[in-house]
């Protein structure tokens, strides 16, 4: 039953991205960009057809079917594994699939990914919900291996 209510959320989150996407397309594209904090937060509209940071540009087929293993493996291993606090893994994997999953619904259906948040304050690319959703994501990841995850107990099988 959890599983559904974290697909369902997943499922959700997928769809604020699109939302959000779909909004950048109607009111960004070939529109000067929106200034929300003049020279540190900007609404401006892109096309990526790379990955992070515009790598592997172009190669949208091939990131799309690197995307779709990920996404299979990162649900395949959270259905499967037995950790204390698994909570944690799974609000991080959720993220992540969610974040994944909206990226490359654009791969596929549009042959890019729309992005459209620049925080010129830093010179950061342009990014999209989605991609904050792995980015956060990878950190609750971090966070429980770091603090939280700890090996259990191994009992001595020679005694």
């Amino acid at each position: 039953m959890i599983l559904f209510v974290y697909l369902f959320i997943a499922a959700a989150l997928v769809g604020v991205d699109q939302l959000t996407k779909y909004w950048a397309v109607i009111y960004l594209k070939d529109q000067p960009n929106i200034q929300i904090w003049p020279n540190v937060f900007e609404l401006e509209y892109r096309e990526n057809t790379g990955a992070a940071f515009s790598l592997f540009r172009d190669h949208v087929w091939l990131l799309s079917i690197v995307s779709a293993v990920i996404l299979a493996a990162i649900v395949v291993t959270v259905v499967r594994i037995k950790l204390p606090n698994i909570r944690w893994v799974r609000i991080a994997a959720l993220l992540i699939v969610a974040g994944g999953a909206g990226n490359l619904i654009d791969r596929v259906f549009r042959g890019y990914v729309v992005d459209f948040i620049s925080v010129k304050l830093i010179d950061f690319p342009v990014f999209n919900v989605a991609d904050c959703f792995v980015c956060i994501g990878a950190f609750v990841l971090l966070i429980y291996v770091i603090f939280i995850y700890r090996e259990p107990a191994k009992t001595d099988t020679n005694a």
